[in-house]
């Protein structure tokens, strides 16, 4: 009998704290694949350097481009952190910045670079990383090269609803 009642005491404390856990959100995660296949994507449309980032700002792929100059692979992370940071395109947001007094220091952090090139990476309304170009010929190039980087593995640069 003694036995019967501990089973059960013991059933009965493990179901409750099974529901006792934290209820934690699921985030999707940018995963190396993908990365790969965005960092092709670009440099099947433009010559340049580019850098994916996950979600948490952690470097997945830096490729760069034949002849493309070294300082570009440092600029497309740059802009790739600027957009993940910002959640806007490096473009958009350097237009923002110029046109507003109280952003000019934006420009003196050192892991922000205002410069075209940075796109966010949204799956629906889920930020799961970024993507920067850099060196295929200026910033909007730049840009238009990571948005069909990020059309090509159906991923938004913007989140929808």
């Amino acid at each position: 009998m003694t036995v019967k009642y501990l089973v059960a005491s013991l059933a009965i404390g493990l179901s409750a704290s099974v529901y006792a856990g934290a209820e934690l959100q699921r985030h999707a995660d940018l995963d190396l694949k993908t990365a790969r296949q965005l960092a092709d994507a670009a440099l099947s449309n433009c010559s340049g350097t580019v850098s994916v980032l996950d979600r948490g700002g952690n470097l997945l792929v830096t490729l760069r481009g034949d002849g493309i100059g070294p300082h570009n692979t440092a600029a497309s992370q740059r802009k790739a952190y600027t957009a993940l940071s910002t959640k806007t395109p490096t473009r958009l947001f350097a237009e923002r910045a110029r046109s507003n007094p109280e952003a000019a220091n934006l420009n003196t952090l050192d892991e922000l670079l205002l410069l075209g090139g940075g796109v966010p990476l949204f799956s629906g309304a889920e930020l799961v990383g970024a993507l920067g170009v850099a060196g295929s010929g200026g910033g909007e190039q730049d840009e238009n090269c990571a948005i069909k980087a990020a059309n090509a593995v159906d991923l938004s640069i913007t989140a929808s609803r």
